[in-house]
């Protein structure tokens, strides 16, 4: 494994120009529906190859990244955008990607199962090479309202079944809800959005041995952005890893969702410096040895914990 490593976050919002202005036009989005995704996968392209020229190893795109954050009311015309992991045209175009640029990328999508039909929130582990090495399927789904808008996710896909795509003879650990990917350069767990708020999930990545976990979220509300840069810095030195957290900036028409951005990577020792000189992008160096070097707090919070003790 690596001593360091590169990474880049996407902080964007849909590209899609021709969103209609009021949600009660959206239906007449559907014919559009290939365009719109095809105006997301461009931008996500120009920001991969953007991120390479800065010298990123490792690109994590937002979630859902090929269209707007749909959960915000319930329409059936969002469903078509779901699509298989593997070779679906959003993770096509990203392995081509990945490939061109010799760039490791999480691309999180909308996953429609091709052997049973189900729907799910899913992140694509994608290697240099343009290979999808696996998937990740959001195993936590929020339905509810908060200060600034109501979250339907429950009405668009469902928790994980344990089942993701594992591309078979690679080198992976952890369990069927939260594997990691040994990677060339670093070893990867994946957590999805609302995912990050249960204690289970980041301790069951560092279990499995990941270094690096990559958080990509849609967030928005007083609540939310409070909690934003605690939570990570907790698990982090709790677990003893890095948590890299992307959240979308902006507005999306014809919805009127601020998404406040922030996103980071922290570690053990607290946040990473953004180098990036992209508005769209977050780049930090991640040094991964950090993990392997005694902790200058003293604490030896793997070994010392009781775990038989706890309920």
């Amino acid at each position: 494994m690596s001593d360091s490593l590169r990474i880049a976050l996407t902080q964007t919002v849909n590209a899609y120009a021709h969103m209609p202005t009021r949600v009660q036009d959206l239906a007449s989005l559907r014919p559009q529906l290939p365009a719109l995704r095809e105006a997301n996968l461009s931008h996500h392209r120009d920001l991969i190859i953007a991120a390479a020229a800065q010298g990123a190893q490792l690109v994590m795109l937002g979630e859902l990244f090929a269209g707007p954050y749909f959960a915000l009311d319930r329409r059936p015309l969002w469903r078509d955008l779901a699509e298989d992991i593997v070779t679906g045209p959003s993770v096509r175009a990203m392995c081509a990607a990945a490939k061109q640029c010799g760039v490791m990328v999480v691309a999180p999508i909308y996953e429609v199962c091709k052997k049973s039909g189900k729907r799910f929130n899913t992140a694509a582990v994608i290697d240099e090479q343009g290979e999808v090495l696996g998937s990740y399927r959001k195993t936590h789904i929020p339905e509810g309202k908060n200060d600034v808008a109501q979250f339907t996710e429950r009405s668009y896909y469902q928790r994980s079944d344990g089942r993701g795509y594992l591309q078979a003879g690679k080198n992976l650990s952890g369990n069927g809800f939260f594997p990691v990917f040994r990677c060339k350069r670093v070893k990867l767990g994946v957590a999805i959005c609302y995912d990050r708020h249960f204690d289970g999930v980041m301790r069951s990545l560092a279990r499995g041995g990941a270094e690096l976990v990559c958080c990509p979220a849609v967030t928005f509300g007083r609540k939310s952005q409070r909690m934003w840069p605690l939570e990570g810095q907790v698990d982090a030195v709790r677990h003893n890893l890095f948590i890299a957290m992307s959240n979308r900036k902006g507005t999306e028409p014809p919805f009127a969702v601020e998404y406040f951005g922030d996103s980071h990577v922290v570690g053990p020792q607290g946040r990473l410096a953004n180098i990036s000189n992209h508005p769209k992008l977050v780049i930090s160096d991640v040094p991964l040895a950090q993990l392997r070097a005694p902790d200058p707090s003293g604490w030896t919070l793997q070994s010392d914990r009781r775990d038989n003790i706890y309920r």
